[in-house]
């Protein structure tokens, strides 16, 4: 939703991330609101701005989330999403304990603000806030005050702000923003037609040590009669949020500790220490991100929604979503898994068995600008490693049709832009075919399919990782295949069809041997003496090693892949141990990705070389952020975080591995465990459109 000619304004970094099932809120670092998501995590969002703030004694507005006395003070409750912003105006000395928690059978947001004095003098504090909604033509906002709060609404929704025990003592519906600051809102009008308004209460008269608290609900709802939502407000105020406050902190404790894969035991230095928050903390982030409906992930929540720097990440990459899936298994997330290929993926596959770009989580078709062939591949690839860890035949057999049209538009694919054959030709619709020559003929084509972006969305062709992808999609099917052994046919009782699997086995064996030759033959350069990335450009990238892990085209110790890793170290590490996506990656200024980081540990756990794995994964654990929220790209002179926190890359893709090619990595054998989870997914995952 957008107002009359504007757009919400630009918020880029979410420091800090709560929600429940349906509800997902972000914040500053400060404290400040940014973001309201209801009734899903990626559609819709309410807030333009909410402001809260004090008039202590005598003073103008005192902003909670700025101004140039107040020190911050931000951090979560231990294994909760319940975040505490601690502020302090110095000059006052009052101190503010603002705690933020949805709860967790309500779609409640509580903000519970704790004042102290601090001072040796008394203090008479008012508490303001000051609220904002998205409003556009179609769905303009208007405001109801109540006796307790205000009422913001459009025709579809309403957004309720109310204090559980306080009154408002006065209120301003239009014209708030020119007064807020000098604390004279007043209006004698209880409804009006503004986007943004304010109300006021009436903390008291606090004597130095004294404290006093409020608690503020804020409840997203239908719109509707007007009756039935003044009762649903006046039966909130009788919530016990003390008690929800508890509910909320052993739900999430709880939570954690039933999906502590690894059992990881408690840390024994500040290197493991950080190692265990951000472990938990990825506990924590990935039920805030999926939809517990459809089992849809979407990347990140929202931070650029104006279109200014990228294409938005609040959507779900099939891709993307498999690699997460991995690491959901081995931390006990296994029905979350399997929500999401045999309900997400099933409503979300076109009928000629491919995938689009990305998704809303509820399954529908979210804006794309172009196609990548591996979204298809990596899905067929998930459904194989999903099976790994739970044996689980009924598994493969309820995704199978599902796996087989993939499989049948990739063989396709393949062999239109290779220009290959399998090892036998399949059955044709001739009429069909000479309809799709004449068209392609007609319109100056020169394949049936359209040409396939990269895993970073930037260049269109044929690229390694890409036929890496389809590579290991036609390994997984055979796997499939062999795994259900008779079975996967016993449905039919059809001997045909049994013949028919085998030979499609043979047919994608071939297909394998036709990609690894077509990969060798076009895309490895032989005055660089290692493999590149497409067949312009030819440039270092770091999703090269996709062709070793995940997808293991090429055995890591090959003299091939040796080269190429040698010269991804000459052109993609920084200064800093951080490495590059690419040569020349010139989004958001050059920055080191963590993600490619944990790329390069992966491979030199492959090859064993476990002092290399642990300098390029000491990278990641040292530009964590304040939270323990893995960002996209590192500034290379802060080391800090500095585009897109919150990913649902903080914990990815795990790689399962024998528990010796893991052991006393350096001087941490909690690395041995995390580096299994912390490695992400091999890429891809969380990398949006790049822009101009």
């Amino acid at each position: 939703m957008q107002e009359r000619g504007k757009t919400m304004e630009n918020k880029y970094l979410n420091e800090a991330i709560i929600g429940n099932k349906n509800m997902l809120a972000t914040f500053t670092e400060k404290g400040e609101l940014q973001r309201l998501y209801f009734p899903s995590k990626d559609n819709r969002q309410y807030i333009n701005f909410f402001h809260t703030g004090v008039k202590i004694n005598d003073s103008d507005l005192i902003y909670l989330h700025q101004d140039i006395n107040n020190n911050y003070k931000q951090y979560y409750e231990p294994d909760t999403n319940i975040l505490n912003t601690e502020i302090t105006n110095t000059y006052f000395n009052l101190k503010i304990v603002q705690t933020d928690y949805c709860l967790m059978k309500e779609n409640i947001l509580v903000k519970k603000y704790t004042f102290l004095n601090d001072a040796t003098i008394d203090l008479n504090v008012s508490f303001f806030v000051h609220s904002e909604l998205l409003s556009d033509n179609n769905n303009y906002v208007g405001c109801k005050i109540e006796d307790n709060g205000m009422l913001q609404y459009a025709h579809d929704f309403y957004v309720a702000t109310i204090a559980k025990e306080n009154k408002i003592f006065k209120h301003q519906i239009n014209g708030s923003k020119e007064t807020i600051k000098r604390t004279e809102i007043q209006d004698k009008d209880y409804i009006g037609m503004s986007k943004d308004s304010s109300v006021a209460y009436k903390i008291g008269l606090l004597k130095p040590k004294e404290k006093k608290e409020i608690y503020i609900a804020i409840k997203i709802g239908d719109n509707g009669n007007i009756s039935q939502i003044e009762d649903e407000l006046d039966r909130i105020t009788k919530i016990d949020l003390a008690k929800e406050y508890t509910n909320t902190k052993t739900f999430w404790r709880k939570y954690v500790k039933s999906h502590n894969g690894l059992n990881l035991k408690e840390p024994e230095n500040s290197y493991e220490e950080r190692m265990y928050e951000i472990y938990r903390r990825s506990i924590l982030l990935f039920p805030l991100l999926t939809n517990p409906e459809t089992g849809g992930i979407i990347a990140s929540p929202e931070i650029d929604e104006n279109f200014t720097k990228c294409g938005r990440y609040a959507y779900c990459w099939p891709r993307d979503a498999v690699f997460v899936t991995k690491a959901m298994d081995i931390l006990k997330m296994e029905k979350e898994t399997e929500k999401f290929y045999k309900v997400f993926c099933k409503k979300t596959q076109s009928k000629n068995g491919m995938w689009e770009q990305r998704f809303f989580t509820d399954g529908k078709l979210a804006p794309c600008w172009g196609y990548q062939v591996d979204e298809t591949a990596s899905v067929v690839y998930g459904v194989y490693e999903h099976y790994k860890y739970t044996k689980q035949e009924k598994f493969l057999k309820d995704n199978l049709k599902m796996c087989e049209k993939a499989i049948d538009f990739l063989e396709k694919y393949s062999k239109d832009w290779l220009n290959i054959e399998g090892i036998e030709k399949r059955d044709k619709d001739v009429v069909k075919e000479e309809i799709e020559e004449e068209t392609n003929e007609r319109l100056g084509r020169t394949h049936k399919y359209h040409v396939s972006y990269d895993l970073w969305e930037m260049n269109e062709g044929v690229h390694l990782y890409s036929l890496a992808s389809i590579y290991a999609a036609f390994e997984s099917m055979i796997k499939i295949y062999n795994a259900l052994g008779k079975n996967v046919s016993e449905f039919e009782n059809n001997r045909l069809k049994e013949e028919k699997i085998e030979k499609t086995k043979k047919r994608l064996e071939k297909l394998q041997l036709e990609i690894k030759k077509y990969i060798d033959e076009n895309l490895y350069d032989n005055e660089k003496k290692c493999y590149v990335r497409n067949l312009t450009d030819k440039k270092m990238d770091i999703s090269l090693l996709g062709a070793v892990v995940p997808f293991n085209v090429f055995k890591p110790k090959e003299n091939k892949i040796k080269n190429t890793v040698e010269n991804i170290n000459m052109h993609l590490r920084t200064y800093t141990g951080g490495y590059q996506r690419f040569e020349g990656d010139h989004y958001m200024n050059s920055n080191p990705w963590p993600i490619a980081n944990l790329w390069m540990t992966l491979y030199y756990l492959e090859t064993g070389e476990k002092k290399k794995a642990k300098e390029t994964f000491d990278f990641v654990i040292k530009t964590a952020g304040k939270h323990y929220l893995l960002g996209e790209q590192i500034d290379n002179n802060t080391l800090k975080p500095n585009w897109v926190i919150g990913l649902r890359m903080v914990t990815c893709n795990v790689y399962n591995r024998p528990r010796k090619n893991f052991e006393k990595l350096g001087d941490s054998s909690l690395f041995s465990h995390f580096c299994r989870i912390l490695s992400m997914r091999h890429l891809g995952i969380d990398l949006r459109f790049l822009g101009t």
